[in-house]
C-alpha cells in the first residue's frame, strides 16, 4: 500500500488542483510500479509560509524580497 505525502505552501492551491495531484500521483504509481489505485493513499499537507524555511529563512521573507 503506497503512502505519498505532498507538502505545499498554503497560498492558494484550489480544490481542483489538489484533486488533480491526488489523481495524478495515484495514476503514476499504477503506471510505473503497478500499484493498486484502491490501496494508494495520498495526503496533501498545506504549510503556512512562515513555517517553511529555505536557506535559513522563511518563505514569507523570501517572497517579500522578491
Amino acid at each position: 500500500m503506497p503512502f505519498v505525502n505532498i507538502k505545499i505552501t498554503r497560498d492558494g492551491a484550489t480544490a481542483e488542483q489538489k484533486a488533480k495531484l491526488i489523481e495524478g500521483v495515484t495514476n503514476l504509481l499504477r503506471d510505473v510500479m503497478g500499484k493498486n489505485p484502491q490501496t494508494t493513499v495520498v495526503i496533501i499537507d498545506e504549510v503556512d509560509c512562515d513555517n517553511w524555511g529555505i536557506g535559513g529563512e522563511s518563505v514569507t521573507v523570501r517572497r517579500t524580497r522578491g
